[in-house]
């Protein structure tokens, strides 16, 4: 009936109801202090396991090397070689683009600064393998080998030519290995620590074969004794866990063994690597259909994702076995090939992933610089109508903004997108984006 009240099955208040309302909310601070009291543990718990995103940039890429292979330049030898490749090749953005299923006018747009990319930045982070890519020379050859890419890489850092990050990836933990892991390392933190007169920055260390929640615990003790050894810093070394086996996916009582791993790095762990083909051996996909794409892996890297998520400890996929080598049409279907994986994975929030040879990084650079490229202009557009310089017709929450932020900062490290236009077209400067993007949400 038109002018009556709602029906709420209560009387109307009355003056004396608000009075009464009025000296309840007088105590509502006790209210609040209670449960302060009660969620103390939690509110430290969460600012403990789940500190937001790290800072500084993540690569695009990690670009395995077997140690005998690694030498002074090898960074920028890879780029003349990828530049080489795209010249024989695809001399043609047409052509590239005909190769890798993308746009020509987006290839187009992307390439020079591909090309660029290739002759100052080719390797962001490298690798030098002493695992599955290297294999078991003995104890006098592998010494060798791993001292003389350590002053490789020592020798890059004087010229100023070493990728932004760089380090190992060690045996593992397995008892068949770790004795072997554990000399490894030592001897290149020492041959590092000794040429360059302490440890660079950037150094990676790649902890592989996981099978228990204690090989993360012990790597954690193997970190300590090091520093010690080393007269390092508490906590100076970290390391990233190569997820690989099923046993580092889901214990055997059905819980995430991921997420209790980066747990049990006490905070040490930085990156979780997905291995592709031991993965997907090891769950018995048939070697013709393993790969990064294949359901069992992504079900791995979504368990992955949700443990890392909020950690501020990155991802990296894995990479494509089909090498860009031969005749035109074959260096062309596996680049085609790597730039769907590429594109595929980025889509799904993994944003780094392995190459293994100077003519992956052609498509890894192509696709994300045009990933990033095609991010630009509708994140910076709703990014601008966040901050209230314009009215848009989206509302966005703070998680969003916070990504939108990301897409963009990781757009600026990559090289894809420059300082200029995306101040000009968010109204926001990079320092300003960089800290919304590390933001942790709810903050």
């Amino acid at each position: 009936m038109a002018g009556s009240r709602p029906r709420t099955g209560l009387p109307p208040p009355t003056q004396e109801d608000s009075h009464v309302a009025r000296d309840d909310l007088e105590g509502v601070a006790a209210l609040a202090a209670g449960l302060d009291a009660r969620l103390s543990e939690a509110d430290t718990r969460l600012d403990s396991d789940y500190p937001g995103a790290r800072t500084g940039r993540q690569p695009v890429h990690s670009v395995y090397v077997p140690a005998d292979r690694v030498h002074a330049g090898l960074a920028a030898d890879w780029g003349r070689r990828a530049l080489a490749a795209l010249d024989e090749h695809a001399p043609e953005p047409a052509d590239l683009a005909a190769a890798t299923g993308l746009g020509e006018a987006a290839v187009a747009d992307a390439l020079p600064r591909v090309r660029a990319k290739l002759a100052e930045d080719p390797v962001e982070d490298l690798r030098v393998d002493l695992e599955d890519g290297y294999g078991d020379r003995g104890d006098e050859t592998e010494d060798t080998h791993v001292m003389a890419a350590a002053d490789a890489l020592v020798a890059d850092l004087a010229e100023g030519q070493a990728p932004a990050y760089f380090g190992t990836r060690m045996k593992g933990m397995e008892a068949a290995g770790r004795h072997r892991g554990v000399r490894s390392l030592t001897l290149f933190l020492q041959t590092l620590m000794e040429g360059h007169g302490s440890l660079p920055d950037g150094l990676v260390i790649t902890l592989p074969k996981i099978t228990s929640v204690e090989h993360v615990e012990a790597m954690v003790w193997l970190s300590e004794q090091l520093e010690r050894r080393l007269d390092l810093p508490e906590g100076r070394l970290g390391f990233e866990l190569q997820i690989e086996t099923p046993q580092s996916v889901m214990l055997n009582d059905g819980t995430a063994a991921v997420a209790r791993m980066i747990r049990a790095g006490a905070g040490r762990v930085t990156a979780l690597h997905y291995g592709t083909y031991d993965y997907s051996a090891s769950v018995g996909v048939p070697a013709a259909y393993q790969s990064l794409a294949h359901p069992a892996a992504d079900h791995a890297k979504a368990v992955m994702q949700v443990a890392a998520a909020g950690t501020g400890v990155w991802l990296s996929d894995g990479g494509s076995n089909v090498m860009p080598t031969g005749t035109t049409d074959e260096v062309r279907s596996a680049w085609g090939l790597h730039a769907g994986l590429v594109r595929r994975s980025m889509e799904r929030g993994y944003y780094q992933g392995w190459d293994l040879h100077p003519h992956q990084l052609v498509t890894r650079h192509l696709v994300t610089c045009v990933f990033y490229r095609e991010a630009f202009a509708p994140a910076a557009e709703r990014l601008r109508a966040y901050l209230g310089q314009v009215s848009g017709n989206v509302v966005d929450e703070p998680a969003t903004a916070q990504a939108l932020a990301a897409v963009l900062v990781a757009g600026l490290g990559c090289g894809a997108l420059e300082e200029t236009e995306v101040a000009v077209a968010t109204g926001a400067d990079t320092a300003t984006l960089v800290s919304m993007a590390h933001r942790r949400v709810g903050q």
